[in-house]
């Protein structure tokens, strides 16, 4: 009996696994990703984290052009409560800072992570972000109430996109998950927390 079919049967099996193997990869990596892919170019609506304020001539380009940002806080799987700001109208270029409030509703300590979007989708690239609740997990002690600051700015290159530079209302959405394992100890979290807050007060 040829050995010719077996062997050939065998590379068959091989390649069908490579290949099985590589799309489970694929999956895992395409997350991270999409989501560097979405950071860099506003797509879906996704925020910029940003290093430093425009410049100051850029502000001034901006010829004190106002926008109105309203906010919005969901929760799914966690047993908090999560509110958002009031609505504010800012200046285009210019620092702002405000706070979503969060409870801890249940008798133990929980951790959240939070997910977020601007609309319109046109605005995402624009909304700038210099501090933020989401940028890290957050864990409430039971009963715990905490403000979590946002420090942001709308850049003036809106104003230079024919598809965004008209646009006169944004509104920046937080949805928070719970964490089944935190990658870091509650206290740690804590003293962090506290940081954010001296920071930018």
């Amino acid at each position: 009996m040829s050995t010719a079919a077996p062997n050939a049967n065998l590379r068959i099996a091989l390649v069908a696994a490579a290949i099985a193997i590589g799309m489970v990869g694929l999956a895992y990596a395409s997350v991270p990703l999409y989501r560097i892919f979405c950071q860099v170019t506003g797509f879906g609506g996704t925020t910029q984290k940003a290093e430093m304020l425009p410049s100051a001539a850029q502000v001034r380009a901006a010829h004190g052009r106002q926008i109105k940002v309203r906010f919005d806080g969901n929760v799914r799987g966690l047993p908090w409560q999560f509110s958002p700001a009031a609505p504010v109208t800012v200046k285009i270029g210019e620092q702002n800072i405000i706070f979503y409030k969060a409870v801890n509703q249940s008798a133990a300590s929980t951790t959240g992570s939070a997910t977020f979007n601007v609309s319109p989708d046109s605005a995402g690239k624009y909304f700038s972000k210099i501090q933020c609740f989401c940028f890290n997990e957050q864990t409430l002690a039971a009963g715990q109430t905490a403000d979590m600051p946002v420090v942001f700015f709308v850049d003036p290159a809106i104003l230079d996109d024919p598809d965004a530079r008209d646009i006169d209302e944004i509104t920046l959405s937080y949805t928070f998950y719970p964490v089944a394992e935190p990658s870091r100890p509650p206290a740690i979290r804590a003293t962090g927390e506290q940081q954010i807050q001296a920071k930018v007060s």
